[in-house]
């Protein structure tokens, strides 16, 4: 964002301490929480890095206000707004006048605690003081009922005869209709249809009431004409006219979600794809997972969805999900807060990646994503009701961030299946070589001049022989998934006579070329100590099975054990990052 100062790290220790221990207290801190926070490498799945900066899941203002030191009312107040729709929560759900004034004071005595020093973002409290709550009463989805209330209500107003003649009026809307071709006139009732179910969120009001009744045709038409401000809704529109693009859909809460769903629809009948985002376990009014499934409208509308559920799918696995014939999706984030990229699920990280369109709901979810100096890999757009308005906001992702989409990934891989084809019509043998490239941290460069160097000693004392070399493929930007997406489909091709896993001789070998001895870090290691070679030794093994001919040689099966599973976006194990 405009005027904000990026944080400089050494140059105040009274500053660095209160900062590290912002991270601290607020348990977003990776050296301190390493099974609960993202790594740096997941993160940059969805935040473009700026000069080694941290993440934070807040705003600017928020996150400016904690660091000045000074406790002001701002925060006084955010503090408050919390405390309060907790006590509202013990209120609207506890019927015994013990257990209810019990909880009261129990989360007085918390409150009173964790604000002492001012350094907790607000949407922390909230998580523990809900936890609390969950804790001693038990009840796993306190609004439960109310929600499925709020959604029966939204949907019946979609549903009624009066919305849907309301919905398919032109009556003047259109400018110039006798001027427009028919292909041109599809697209303009498209464009009013799309803005009209948007309109529908500025109007909550129409679901939060307890006498609900379907509003008249006149009142219906009046939402239609909500004002919309913000720079999105062209950005927005911009999907009516577009191909085939991948939407991650942040949803919000009850009511609300109903208005999500029929939107989602509509962009999945144009031939988009929509992965709706809910919360991995209910958190007030937020959809969760077992919303999705418990909610009659949620389950009915979602039964022909295709639910992700895994939470660390790979991207070979994502990819080939969202090839299916498809169009409506279902994951969860991974947490139980309003928005926290830091503690996201691998599964929802990588989507956000994949995505071509991140579409976040409510104020809340844009204070986090919009009004904040970060900035993204994908393009974001936050809709928001703003005092009966709607708010549609549009940040574009960083314009340095490489991507890589799969079919560019693919493309890569068909022109090594060429060479291989190319080469096996020679008459020459085919081999694959697989072995260390960013498993010891901080050295791919000399993980790729050992391996081309050994490589080139190979094809000079062999004839005939055609070797792929993986280090000459890598490109800036990629990650390990990346590569590992690339590879496989090489892999898998059919053309591989010979793969060869290198071995610790190899890059002693290796060494020897460049006339150096072996620094310590490489002693001993061989292509078992790569998690990338342990994934594709599996593969290996499943070529072999369709290719009996295909030779395998390297290190032993056994050795390849100890390897499990990428830290994500990184090119090392998981296990080494704490090392």
């Amino acid at each position: 964002m405009n005027g904000f100062t990026p944080i400089q790290i050494g140059k105040d220790p009274n500053f660095d301490a209160w900062f590290t221990v912002f991270f601290l207290e607020n348990h977003i801190d990776p050296f301190a929480y390493p099974t609960k926070v993202s790594t740096l490498e997941q993160i940059e799945f969805m935040v473009y890095p700026e000069n080694n900066e941290r993440f934070y899941p807040c705003s600017d203002k928020m996150f400016d206000t904690i660091m000045s030191r000074k406790y002001p009312d701002f925060l006084k107040k955010e503090y408050r707004r919390v405390y309060d729709k907790i006590v509202q929560l013990v209120d609207d759900v506890i019927d015994s006048d013990y257990d209810r004034q019990f909880l009261k004071s129990l989360i007085k005595i918390k409150y009173d605690h964790e604000i002492e020093t001012g350094l907790l973002i607000p949407s922390r409290l909230e998580k523990r003081l809900y936890k609390i709550f969950l804790s001693r009463t038990h009840i796993e989805n306190p609004y439960s009922d109310e929600k499925k209330k709020e959604n029966s209500r939204v949907n019946k107003l979609l549903t009624s005869e009066t919305f849907q003649k309301a919905l398919n009026q032109i009556n003047g809307t259109i400018e110039d209709i006798d001027n427009l071709s028919l292909y041109e006139l599809r697209e303009k009732i498209k464009e009013i249809e799309f803005k009209r179910l948007l309109s529908l969120l500025s109007a909550p009001h129409l679901w939060r009431c307890e006498k609900f009744k379907i509003p008249s045709l006149s009142l219906i038409k009046k939402i239609f004409n909500t004002r919309i401000t913000g720079n999105g809704m062209t950005r927005l529109t911009e999907l009516i006219h577009t191909p085939k693009r991948k939407i991650l859909w942040l949803v919000d809460e009850s009511g609300a979600v109903v208005v999500d769903l029929f939107i989602a629809k509509f962009l999945a009948e144009l031939g988009h794809i929509v992965i709706l985002a809910v919360k991995e376990t209910p958190f007030f009014k937020k959809i969760s997972l077992a919303d999705t499934l418990t909610d009659p409208t949620l389950a009915k509308f979602l039964e022909t969805a295709n639910f992700i559920h895994e939470k660390t799918i790979s991207k070979n696995k994502l990819v080939q999900r969202l090839k299916q014939d498809q169009n409506i999706y279902t994951v969860s984030d991974g947490t139980q807060e309003i928005l926290n990229l830091l503690l996201t699920s691998t599964t929802f990280s990588r989507i956000f990646k994949e995505v071509d369109y991140v579409i976040s709901r409510g104020r809340e979810q844009k204070n986090r994503l919009i009004n904040t100096h970060f900035q993204f890999t994908r393009d974001i757009i936050n809709i928001s009701e703003e005092n009966e308005e709607l708010s549609i906001t549009f940040k574009p992702r960083h314009p340095d961030f490489i991507n890589f989409s799969h079919t560019d990934l693919e493309e890569k891989a068909n022109k090594i299946i060429e060479q291989m084809k190319s080469a096996k019509s020679r008459n020459m043998t085919v081999m694959f070589y697989s072995g260390i490239i960013g498993s010891i941290p901080g050295k791919i460069a000399v993980a790729k001049e050992i391996m081309g160097l050994f490589i080139q000693n190979l094809n000079q004392l062999s004839a005939d022989l055609f070797i792929i070399n993986p280090s000459k493929y890598y490109e800036q930007g990629m990650d390990a998934d990346d590569l590992m997406y690339m590879w496989e489909i090489v892999q898998i091709s059919g053309y591989i006579d010979i793969w060869r896993f290198q071995t610790a001789d190899d890059i002693t070998d290796s060494f020897a070329l460049m006339n150096k001895k072996v620094p310590p870090e490489w002693i001993g290691k061989d292509s078992t100590y790569s998690t990338g070679c342990t994934k594709e030794m599996r593969v290996a093994q499943e070529v072999q099975k369709k290719n009996p001919e295909m030779q395998l040689i390297g290190p032993s099966l056994e050795k390849f054990m100890r390897r499990d599973e990428y830290g994500v976006g990184s090119m090392y194990d998981q296990r080494l990052a704490d090392t």
